[in-house]
């Protein structure tokens, strides 16, 4: 009796100790790259995918920090047929308007707001113009940020509704 019970609290430890890193190595909040915390969020999967096809991933996985603008899923199905089919078949296109989503630093929503009137340069080159109006913030005019602060290990995430574009060179 004695040895099985040496043998069960031997088991035991032996299962701690395999299920202990396993359990550490799994990222607390906030720990996440961009790209893993976007593909989490769940509204965030066109963007994610469009971000693979352009040869995004690697960067916004490893690199930063960033500020992502991110569109919604519901936010690319209001941008025509015609506009995703010229950016599937150009990939230095979307990788362009892709990039105009993104901001060099980690530029948390209470910095955001001070911004009010002012433009920031996105990492495609372009600027995109912060306004506050009723207390919201919106970007070139109309597009709504509609959630701030989504932590991520290498940045931060605003959820916008519309799909940003860059202005014409």
């Amino acid at each position: 009796m004695r040895k099985w019970s040496l043998i069960l609290v031997l088991s035991i430890v032996a299962a701690f100790a395999v299920l202990a890193p396993a359990a550490s190595a799994k990222p607390a909040a906030g720990e996440s790259d961009i790209v893993s915390t976007a593909v989490a969020a769940g509204q965030l999967t066109t963007l994610a995918s469009l971000l693979q096809a352009a040869g995004l991933v690697d960067t916004l996985k490893t690199g930063g920090p960033f500020t992502v603008f991110a569109p919604t899923d519901a936010a690319f199905a209001k941008v025509p047929k015609s506009t995703l089919a010229k950016l599937g078949k150009d990939k230095a296109l979307l990788k362009s308007v892709l990039l105009y989503h993104v901001v060099s630093g980690k530029v948390p929503a209470s910095t955001v707001v001070t911004l009010n009137g002012k433009t920031a340069k996105t990492v495609n080159g372009a600027p995109v113009k912060i306004s506050v109006k009723g207390g919201k913030v919106y970007l070139n005019g109309s597009t709504q940020v509609t959630k701030t602060d989504i932590m991520a290990s290498n940045g931060v995430i605003h959820v916008i509704n519309k799909v940003l574009l860059p202005p014409a060179n």
